[in-house]
This record gives C-alpha cells, sequence and structure tokens, in this order.
C-alpha cells in the first residue's frame, strides 16, 4: 500500500489589520484596488473591503507577492515599509515611544513584535563596540519583499522615533539583488549586501543609549501591562506548545533547570524540535521564558516576605543584580522601586 503523505498542520500564524495597512496603501498608490490585490493573492474578492481585525501570514506574504506584480513594481517591500507609522505596530508600537532609548526600545520589539505579526522574530546581538539585528523569516521561501518590508519598516519607524536621520547600517539581505540599487540607498542611505548569511544590519552600539525624545516614559507601566496581558491571551489561543513550555519552565525554575534542552527533554521532543514548534506558534523560548518569569517576579514581589535575593533565587538567577537588570527591561523600573511603588501585599 502507498504510504500517505501527512496531514499539513494548518498555518496558525497572523497579521494585525494595522500591520495590513501600509501594504494596501502601497498597492493603492500604484492604482491597485483591494478586491483586485485579494483576488491575485488567492483571497475572495471582499476580503480587503473592509481593514480586518487580523489576516492570516501565510495570506499577507501572498498579498506582498501579489502587490508587487500588480503594481509592476520592483522595490514594492520597500515602498510598503516606508508608509509604517506608529499605529502599524498598535501596542507594541505605543510601548516603543514610550522606551527610554533605543537599547530598551530593542529589548521591547523582541518581547512584543509578535503583538504587531507572526512574520518573523527579532535577535540583537552585541560584539565589543557593534550591535548586530538580525530579523529571521517565518516564511523563508516567501518573496524577498517580506524582508526588504520589515527593513524599511524599521529604519522609517526608527527616524521617526529618533526625530533626526540615523546613521546608514551595515545591512545585509540573503535574497539576491533583483532590482536597481538607487531606492535601496535613498531609503536605507546605503546599498545592502546581497547573498548574505542573515537578514542582518550592523551599527555602532552607542546608538542604542540614544533618547527617544518625545517618549512618556510615564506611559510605560500601563502598555506594558496591556500587552503582558495580550500575550497571555495569546497564549491561551495557541495549540498548546507555549502553554506547555510556560508549565514546564514555571515547574523547574527554582531548581535552574530552565535551559532549551531540559524542557525540551521533559516535554519528550529535541531542542530543535521544541523550537520549531514555538516558531510555529509566533514565540521563542526566551520570550516565553521571560514572560514565565515576569509574570513570578510581581507575583513575589508583592509579597513582603520575599527578599529580593529570594526572588531572583526562585526565579533561577545566581545573582540579584541579573534579576533587577532584567525586571527592569521588562517594567521600565528596577524590582525595589516596583515594590516600593504600592504593589506589596502583606
Amino acid at each position: 500500500m502507498p504510504v500517505l503523505p501527512p496531514v499539513p498542520r494548518p498555518d496558525l500564524r497572523r497579521v494585525t489589520g494595522s500591520y495590513l495597512q501600509p501594504l494596501l496603501e502601497a498597492a493603492q498608490s500604484r492604482g491597485v484596488e483591494p478586491a483586485a490585490l485579494a483576488c491575485a493573492a488567492g483571497l475572495p474578492a471582499t476580503a480587503l473591503e473592509r481593514l480586518p481585525d487580523s489576516l492570516g501570514a501565510a495570506d499577507y506574504v501572498r498579498l506582498l507577492g501579489a502587490g508587487a506584480e500588480l503594481a509592476d513594481d520592483p522595490h514594492f517591500g520597500l515602498h510598503v515599509g516606508e508608509r509604517v507609522k506608529l499605529g502599524t505596530y498598535s501596542v507594541y508600537g505605543l510601548i516603543l515611544l514610550s522606551c527610554r532609548d533605543f537599547g530598551q526600545a530593542f529589548q521591547q520589539t523582541l518581547r512584543y513584535e509578535q503583538l504587531a505579526h507572526d512574520l518573523g522574530r527579532s535577535v540583537l546581538h552585541l560584539d565589543g563596540e557593534q550591535a548586530h539585528y538580525e530579523w529571521v523569516s517565518n516564511y523563508p521561501e516567501g518573496n524577498r519583499h517580506l524582508v526588504e518590508s520589515v527593513f524599511a519598516g524599521i529604519r522609517t519607524f526608527s527616524t521617526w522615533l529618533a526625530g533626526a536621520e540615523l546613521p546608514a547600517p551595515q545591512l545585509g539581505f540573503m535574497h539576491a539583488q533583483q532590482a536597481d540599487g538607487a531606492e535601496y540607498e535613498r531609503i536605507f542611505g546605503t546599498l545592502p549586501r546581497f547573498g548574505a548569511p542573515v537578514n542582518a544590519a550592523g551599527f555602532d552600539a552607542r546608538l542604542l543609549g540614544w533618547p527617544v525624545p518625545n517618549a512618556d516614559v510615564g506611559l510605560y507601566p500601563v502598555l506594558q501591562q496591556h500587552a503582558e496581558q495580550l500575550l497571555r491571551e495569546r497564549s491561551r489561543r495557541d495549540d498548546g506548545v507555549v502553554a506547555q513550555v510556560h508549565a514546564a519552565i514555571i515547574r523547574n525554575l527554582a531548581h535552574d533547570r530552565v535551559r532549551l534542552a531540559s524542557i525540551a527533554g521533559e516535554l519528550k521532543l529535541s531542542p530543535r524540535t521544541l523550537q520549531r514548534k514555538l516558531s510555529e506558534a509566533g514565540a521563542s523560548f526566551q520570550q516565553v521564558l521571560d514572560q514565565a518569569r515576569y509574570a513570578l517576579a510581581t507575583d513575589y514581589l508583592r509579597q513582603g516576605s520575599l527578599s529580593l535575593v529570594d526572588i531572583a533565587f526562585l526565579l533561577g538567577y545566581q545573582e540579584q543584580s541579573a534579576f533587577s537588570h532584567a525586571f527592569k527591561e521588562w517594567s521600565g523600573v528596577n524590582p525595589g522601586a516596583w515594590r516600593d511603588s504600592g504593589h506589596l501585599r502583606l
């Protein structure tokens, strides 16, 4: 008997309606109406009559390709990214506007990017005086316009956030160059290196200390609390892997057994399989670990009987300073200040 192929798993990844808006605007500015765009991407003609609350991420990737073809625009992804605004990123965008500097903004991106879309994930590496931002696509076989739209959007929004033109990054794209370089130089200030091993931008690490000029840092705790609630709601809606990893982390934190390999072993998965399942659910192991630690930290801090040293130990940190640094990145204040602000539960 022939062996039947495995039934493909449904792709549950999404983009928000607000993240879709720049794509629709870029298409319409080039004479492509929503009905024609929807049909070309294999969607019902009425699918884009009104901006949906969300859309399948795979559908979004197809819309990018269809938009580029219908508009006959070899730089369609760049032109989509140029139309990014504060509202494009919804709650995540507001959090960025409440960050004190670009370092905190990057940290919030790593954590809350998934609230805008499940198209990929951001990674930030520091190497001495250099910082390297990498974007890992969840659709590596998709069209090049996806990566170019993401990086053009980051460039556009970062320039707006800084209130000044930013220095040109050392930019690399994995795909081959398929259009002239003038538009890349206009938007990024440089011609990317094509055929690079990863999609990434390198820049002077001192830029992470640049202040966000119009930041309303007082709003950060409120927005961050709302974003955490949205992340919890996402966890409840996913296919179960995020919730399983979250629960396994909670069980093992105090025993310092929360590395990827140990959690994967407890769930009877290989580390690579667990990473893939989390990525398909729009999350990463570090994001789930941070979320679990932050939820427990706020609960522990409300208990006056626990010292900061005790809490650091319960969360799996070897040093109180490491816990304090992480908590400040999550909440915008150090744990002592958070406790002193009235959150203590006697």
